[in-house]
């Protein structure tokens, strides 16, 4: 009977052991202690997801600010800077998006007032992520219609890319645009007189940009930023890092020098 019963005993041991280990993780299942690293990520906060260290200041109210002087009678100012005194900058973008479908949730996490300047042949599948960034709260503005350059154009060309493209915004957002960038940068006063007439009122240039690998470079003046530097930010180098990680890069420059991410639209 001793024997019997120390028998059973030892067996109700190892049953209610294995009963113990049995609650344990398989191998390769997701245990506690992973599931606890995996809240930490998405527990952090929205700038720290996003490769910054300390979050962006808010932009300020704008300031009152000295009118931008218009190219000539009746032709829209050609701006690279904003006069401000205010401690921001401003981020735009031309196209590009499309390749980077996260960026849409960098914007909308980090609140970030971007500007995007669009090209119809370039974002015509894309339109539907442009749709995301304006409900988050980026400008969208004028960048042509099929992305020529523009300067040398007869007038009823320059017209005709303009205004087409203006067309096509107001058709697909029910926003008619303010502000154009010219394709590469170059315009001529055919340029401006047909922007003028197509409802533009600033060209919009940049004095600094952020290239394919992250490094910011200079049109002219200081190789630094400044409050009311345009920055424009390349989507075109393929091989290069992304936008998101690009639009990293510059948003730690600019919190290195004590300002943050204006809206364009605000200030021209």
């Amino acid at each position: 009977m001793r024997a019997r019963g120390w028998a059973a005993a030892v067996l109700t041991a190892l049953v209610l052991a294995g009963c113990g280990r049995s609650t344990a993780p398989m191998h390769g299942e997701p245990g506690e202690h992973e599931a606890t690293q995996a809240q930490r990520v998405t527990d952090r906060p929205p700038y720290r997801r996003w490769g910054l260290t300390t979050p962006l200041p808010p932009p300020p109210k704008p300031s009152a600010r000295p009118p931008v002087p218009p190219a000539g009678p009746g032709l829209p100012p050609v701006v690279d800077h904003v006069p401000t005194h205010d401690k921001v900058v401003f981020l735009t973008y031309d196209d590009g998006v499309e390749r980077d479908p996260r960026f849409v949730d960098m914007v909308r996490e980090l609140r970030l007032p971007v500007s995007m300047f669009l090209t119809d042949s370039v974002v015509g599948p894309a339109y539907g992520d442009f749709a995301r960034l304006r409900s988050v709260g980026a400008g969208l503005q004028n960048h042509t219609l099929d992305h020529p350059a523009l300067r040398g154009l007869p007038y009823a060309g320059q017209r005709a890319e303009i205004c087409g493209q203006q067309d096509k915004l107001r058709a697909r957002f029910g926003v008619r645009p303010r502000l154009l960038r010219p394709p590469y940068g170059t315009y001529d006063r055919t340029t401006l007189r047909a922007a003028a007439d197509c409802g533009i009122t600033a060209v919009v240039l940049w004095r600094a940009s952020v290239e394919g690998d992250g490094e910011l470079t200079y049109t002219r003046g200081r190789r630094r930023l400044q409050p009311g530097d345009i920055v424009a930010v390349d989507p075109d180098d393929a091989t290069g890092l992304s936008l998101r990680d690009r639009t990293t890069r510059v948003l730690r420059e600019i919190r290195g020098r004590g300002l943050t991410v204006g809206r364009l639209e605000d200030y021209l």
